[in-house]
């Protein structure tokens, strides 16, 4: 397996209307403790879904394997690709790099990350997490890691214009569970968990799940941990030629909830940056032309 070609977890998602109900059954079985749930003897794996062995046969060689063990293959490959450093990923991308300019490669690489995360999200669950985020009966709490508190940071920016009651914890800090004594039931978390996984956010994602609070995830391909925990996740392709991850797929699906939630709620959201800009006006933050 190469880090841009399709994980099991791809190829489930793109067969699951042509599955049989048995197989499906297996499928969400499968998807529930991923990649583990399939390293076990394949009777263990029948057994935890309640399907027959010959089902758990069948599809494996939909999937386009031999056999079990070489599904149980692939999934080894993918674990050690979710733990990669940037030093192991760039030596894999450098020993087959072609000899087109990086940018062409990369900007390909990034193409080919969007069409295929487009066609794996459910537009319904999109729209949902976006009608989520634009309900200020309940707080909005965003979080980020390491490199992903960017990625909240953007988000927090514009949520912090669009709507009211919104907090950005950053989870590297050591005082995120101070921010866990006021979240009630029916708050909402956006949370940021992309390879390497991060202790702290699993953690905090498991102390809020625990209070009753909604759980948004936006994850890279292989899926983080608090994908166990969420209500909705969605997952970007995020392979590029590069020792780094690309932030691409995640930005776009960022621009575009803000966009569906600035929308919904467009009436108090215009308001918000009415009174925003009038508070410019009074600092001279912004340098005027006219």
């Amino acid at each position: 397996m190469t880090e841009g070609t399709f994980t099991i977890s791809d190829r489930i998602q793109t067969q699951l209307d042509d599955l049989t109900r048995a197989e499906r059954q297996l499928a969400h079985s499968i998807l529930e403790n991923y990649p583990a749930s399939g390293l076990g003897p394949l009777s263990a794996l029948a057994k935890d879904a309640k399907v027959s062995v010959p089902t758990v046969a069948r599809m494996v060689h939909k999937l386009g394997f031999s056999g079990y063990p070489e599904f149980q293959t692939e999934l080894r490959e993918e674990l050690k690709a979710k733990a990669k450093n940037p030093i192991a990923k760039h030596d894999t991308w450098a020993e087959r790099a072609p000899s087109e300019h990086l940018l062409n490669r990369l900007t390909a690489a990034v193409m080919d990350n969007i069409r295929h995360t487009l066609g794996q999200i459910d537009p319904k669950d999109f729209d949902a997490a976006c009608e989520i985020c634009a309900d200020t009966d309940h707080h909005l709490y965003i979080v980020g890691g390491r490199i992903t508190h960017t990625l909240a940071e953007y988000l927090f920016l514009h949520m912090q214009v669009i709507r009211p009651q919104i907090t950005h914890i950053q989870s590297t800090s050591n005082a995120w569970p101070h921010y866990l004594l006021d979240v009630s039931a029916g708050d909402v978390f956006i949370i940021f968990d992309m390879r390497r996984y991060e202790n702290n956010t699993l953690k905090l994602a498991e102390m809020a799940h625990k209070k009753g609070a909604k759980l948004i995830l936006f994850t890279d391909q292989w899926r983080s941990p608090v994908h166990h925990l969420a209500d909705l996740s969605f997952s970007s392709r995020i392979v590029v030629p590069s020792a780094w991850d690309s932030a691409v797929m995640p930005l776009l699906l960022l621009e575009t909830m803000i966009s569906t939630v600035q929308n919904l709620t467009w009436g108090d959201t215009k308001d918000r940056m009415e009174t925003l800009e009038a508070m410019f006006d009074q600092t001279k933050l912004f340098r005027k032309f006219t």
